[in-house]
């Protein structure tokens, strides 16, 4: 019996406000304050593409533009305007990853990858190696996933709207030896076509993500960033955010390790056969205006 099966026989769109004034339905366990610093979410309340901005005035939209290009090229630097969590928020951040990863060990690596939020919540309270998520630790996960990304400067689209949302493991597939799913139909096809064309070297580096991967994934890096979800956001699609929740997935060269999730991709013999046989279509290319680091590794299905 594996991992999931032993545990399982053992056992609407918020608004800016959200952030800046702690009026929101998702305020109730704290206040936020607006301003930069210890005491809460750092907030821009007017920039291009947020509201109340003037998005008609084409001198700041051509300013925006040239910001977002720069942040997208150096997105692993800290900017004057990113949104950065206060003390409070710090804690419950680091609340929620303690027990996220304690989740993903109990279920296994692959089974992570479609845990549910429900899912989530049930394991939590039932193994005492987990613990159950404290109130403010679910208000936190709740603002982070349903208060508009574009707060902090992430302007791609959401395809999964709810953060209950989940994904049947009936609809997907394991692929062997990758510890990754890939969605039935167009997705696995698609795979399996890479690797007949290019052979063993093209590997699967990350398939399909539920809301909880998503989480995981996210906050680890708002942690590494101290904070900073904007910095975060420009290297990792926020929870909801992410098109592996759809169908996409990530490929890479076998061997060349943690450099596939960099530009030195672009150099290997993988990335240039997939570029020759049309497989590259960017999601987030180089000049693109979504506040989001150039993926060449990510392969876009649908």
């Amino acid at each position: 019996m594996d991992r999931r099966a032993f545990l399982k026989s053992a056992g609407g769109m918020v608004v800016l406000n959200v952030f800046c004034s702690g009026t929101g339905p998702l305020a109730a366990a704290e206040s936020i304050s607006p301003a930069l610093g210890p005491e809460g979410f750092g907030c821009r309340n007017t920039g291009p593409d947020t509201p109340g901005s003037d998005t008609q005035d084409p001198a700041m939209r051509d300013s925006h533009i040239k910001d977002q290009l720069i942040k997208s090229k150096f997105f692993d630097r800290h900017f004057d305007d990113d949104v950065v969590l206060g003390d409070r928020h710090m804690g419950q951040l680091r609340g929620c990853l303690t027990r996220i990863k304690r989740l993903q060990r109990l279920v296994g690596y692959a089974n992570f990858c479609l845990l549910g939020f429900d899912e989530a919540l049930a394991y939590a309270k039932g193994y005492a190696r987990v613990g159950r998520f404290t109130k403010e630790e679910l208000g936190f996960l709740e603002k982070i996933f349903y208060s508009p990304a574009a707060v902090y400067g992430f302007k791609g689209e959401k395809p999964i709207p709810q953060m209950t949302d989940r994904i049947p493991e009936k609809d997907t597939v394991k692929i062997k030896h990758t510890g990754n799913y890939l969605f039935r139909g167009k997705p696995v096809e698609t795979y399996g076509d890479i690797r007949k064309q290019i052979g063993r070297d093209a590997v699967l580096t990350s398939g399909v993500r539920g809301v909880m991967k998503q989480f995981l994934l996210f906050l680890n890096k708002a942690a590494e960033s101290r904070g900073n979800l904007s910095m975060a956001s420009r290297s990792l699609a926020p929870p909801g955010y992410s098109f592996h929740g759809t169908g996409d997935f990530d490929v890479g060269e076998r061997g060349f390790g943690i450099d596939n999730f960099t530009e030195k991709f672009t150099q290997t013999r993988v990335y240039n056969k997939l570029s020759d046989l049309g497989y590259i279509k960017f999601r987030y290319d180089r000049e693109n205006d979504l506040g989001v680091r150039f993926e060449p590794w990510h392969v876009e299905v649908g």
